[in-house]
């Protein structure tokens, strides 16, 4: 069972009973999944709403692609694209996090509201930790071997689990070293970013390597192409069944927060998940 809290900004998400969801919302051209569905900033929204009123308790908006072989987009298009969406979505209610490894992004973010700076770098710019601190917002630290443009260039690890977790805790003692709170801070192995699909499975398999160590965790597989290699399904968006086992067994494994597109089907399949996980701690009566 988890017994972590995740504080962000003024409020404390609390993993102990639950596996909290992350929906995902590009605002992008160019996602592997999604990108060119939400670039208006009013259907952006309305789909943010509707993922906060599935079961959502973040919603994730990204400005710039991290897919495989994506481009760098320029900053002022990144703050363009997310700005309004997520003033929009903080003015209805949702909590937003946003998916940038980009100082000024961020901050633009967390002046609209946003409670998260969800980084695929590990706060890679050297001014991140600080504006985090300052702030007093929650901070997701992912790992990934490369960069988007070349990350799937023939990733090669002597043993993913213990590299990641070690990676991420060297980024956490260094973001709690520029006073990032350690209850803010939330770690994620970065499935599919510099990983093959053995690494992916690998890091599923041992993910109590990671959960060991106290932070809350977060696993991000949805719709992923290492289960399209296994479903053998081309299309992203008929990968939500096979998202939805990956979730249930992150759940049953201690993953605190799951973040995928389809918030629906997995707010359904991680109940199933916890429900079981809670039994375990429940004593029968002879």
């Amino acid at each position: 069972m988890r017994l972590v809290d995740w504080t962000i900004r003024d409020r404390v998400l609390s993993t102990a009973d639950r596996t909290l969801i992350m929906g995902v919302l590009n605002v992008t051209p160019d996602s592997f999944s999604d990108g060119g569905r939400f670039l208006g900033a009013d259907r952006a929204i309305a789909h943010g709403r509707r993922l906060h009123s599935e079961g959502a308790d973040l919603v994730d908006v990204g400005g710039e692609s991290s897919r495989p072989g994506a481009e760098p987009v320029p900053e002022a298009e990144e703050i363009r694209r997310v700005v309004p969406v997520i003033a929009g979505l903080v003015e209805a209610g949702v909590p937003v996090s946003v998916d940038t490894s980009k100082l000024e992004v961020a901050s633009a973010a967390l002046d609209e509201g946003a409670v998260v700076v969800n980084d695929i770098t590990a706060f890679g710019h050297p001014e991140m930790a600080s504006l985090v601190a300052d702030v007093g917002c929650g901070a997701v630290l992912m790992h990934m071997q490369g960069s988007p443009r070349t990350m799937q260039e023939d990733p090669i690890y002597e043993d993913v689990a213990v590299e990641v977790r070690d990676f991420l805790m060297q980024r956490a003692a260094a973001a709690e070293t520029s006073g990032v709170a350690r209850q803010r801070i939330c770690v994620d192995p970065g499935i599919g970013f510099g990983k093959a699909q053995h690494h992916n499975l690998q890091l599923l398999a041992r993910l109590d390597l990671l959960v060991s160590t106290g932070y809350p965790v977060l696993v991000g597989t949805s719709r992923k192409s290492f289960l399209g290699r296994i479903l053998d399904e081309p299309d992203p968006a008929e990968r939500d069944v096979a998202t939805a086992a990956t979730v249930a067994i992150a759940a049953t494994r201690g993953a605190a927060i799951v973040r995928v597109h389809n918030v629906e089907m997995t707010r359904q399949a991680v109940l199933i998940a916890d429900a079981i996980v809670r039994s375990m701690d429940v004593k029968e009566a002879y």
